[in-house]
């Protein structure tokens, strides 16, 4: 049995980790759009694809990561690393084979986030240029 992806818990996730609360997300939606609608539409398992197209957009992230993201998948791949990845009980995965410091790109993405975010504010707040 295939397991169906839950793009409203996504949307929420994603808005989440962006520092976006619901009331900011309706207010790109429009004016049709509120918190309670947000909050509803948080928990459909299937988005319409017009709305997952301009929830995206405004979070700027592309659909498909909110249509594919599988939080089991991930816990999943990150119980893969083998056991003396573990040292002294703090997580230490083996990186031996990467071409880059894995760090490195999650200060890239959390610095990019802030950045969306920061933009974000000042739109809703009609400080954009």
């Amino acid at each position: 049995m295939e397991k169906t992806i839950h793009q409203g818990r996504n949307i929420k996730r994603f808005r989440e980790m962006l520092g976006i609360k619901q009331e900011g997300l309706a207010y790109g939606l429009g004016d049709d759009w509120n918190q309670k609608k947000i909050s509803l539409l948080e928990q459909k398992e299937i988005i319409e694809p017009d709305i997952l197209e301009q929830v995206a957009a405004i979070l700027k992230v592309p659909v498909e990561a909110i249509k594919n993201f599988d939080e089991e998948a991930a816990i999943a791949y990150f119980n893969t690393f083998e056991n003396g990845s573990i040292n002294n009980g703090h997580f230490s995965p083996n990186f031996d084979n990467c071409t880059f410091n894995p760090i490195d790109k999650i200060v890239e993405l959390y610095e990019r986030m802030i950045k969306e975010k920061d933009a974000f504010i000042q739109k809703l707040l009609g400080g954009e240029k």
